[in-house]
């Protein structure tokens, strides 16, 4: 069913507008969006809560008979795109249901990975190595539209955990598997050293590290070796040193 819209003040437009900018709407409508025509053939192909499809005038996509497509004029999605550019897609997917916690060895806990652009290229990073990974207190949003765009599409193709820190710990231990974290400590542990492949290995917010309670409850601390000028490395980058020596 294909519907027109030319107005930019149409119900379903501030509807998307919303969306957009607030985490509290998506989780209270249980919905976000993204954009794009790259990331619309990847939610076509694994997500099964595709609802809505926004179209730009002369913009084609293959979608399932039951999605709900509108048709709009480029200056309208120019004005509810998120991007400077738009592709000429935005597309509404109802959220998924929230899954409980269940631990395993070689997966990430993210702590307080806060910016979108960072979480979405772990999350892509992690899909592609086949790693799981669970958002623990003060993560981005997974369903942030940055952070959707920066994952490639690894949201739709990949299951996204969300626990609390004594939630996955308590998980950890249970099911004897050791939490590390990666901290710049003299008494970590050079990581090539250790079997990261069995464990919950912890990875820190961009600003302030692992959290100190985190700190003190792990198991183990792990140091990734780099030149002593350096202080620190991106979040997303730590992930993927760590989630390529899970692989090793």
């Amino acid at each position: 069913m294909e519907s027109y819209i030319t107005s930019r003040k149409n119900p379903l437009l501030q509807q998307v507008r919303k969306l957009l900018s607030s985490r509290q709407e998506r989780q209270k409508t249980e919905l976000f969006v993204a954009d794009g025509t790259k990331l619309l053939q990847e939610a076509v192909r694994w997500w099964d809560g595709l609802e809505t499809v926004i179209l730009s005038e002369g913009v084609e996509a293959e979608l399932p008979a039951s999605v709900q497509v509108v048709r709009v004029p480029g200056d309208v999605m120019e004005s509810i795109s998120p991007m400077q550019s738009p592709q000429g897609a935005l597309f509404l997917c109802r959220l998924p249901e929230k899954t409980a916690f269940s631990p395993e060895p070689g997966m990430l806990l993210l702590d307080g990975i806060q910016d979108p652009g960072n979480l979405g290229t772990i999350l892509r990073t992690a899909d592609a190595l086949n790693v799981k990974v669970a958002l623990l207190e003060g993560c981005a949003d997974p369903y942030n539209h940055k952070t959707v765009r920066a994952s490639m599409g690894a949201v739709f193709r990949s299951k996204v955990l969300q626990a609390t820190w004594e939630q996955a710990y308590a998980a950890c231990q249970n099911a004897h598997i050791p939490v590390a974290v990666t901290a710049l400590s003299d008494r970590a542990r050079d990581i090539r050293t250790a079997k990261v492949e069995n464990m919950a290995v912890v990875i820190g917010s961009e600003g302030q590290g692992v959290r100190p309670e985190i700190l003190q409850s792990a198991d183990e601390k792990l140091i990734i070796p780099m030149n002593p000028q350096c202080e620190s490395l991106n979040a997303a980058i730590a992930a993927a040193i760590v989630m390529w020596q899970m692989g090793k």
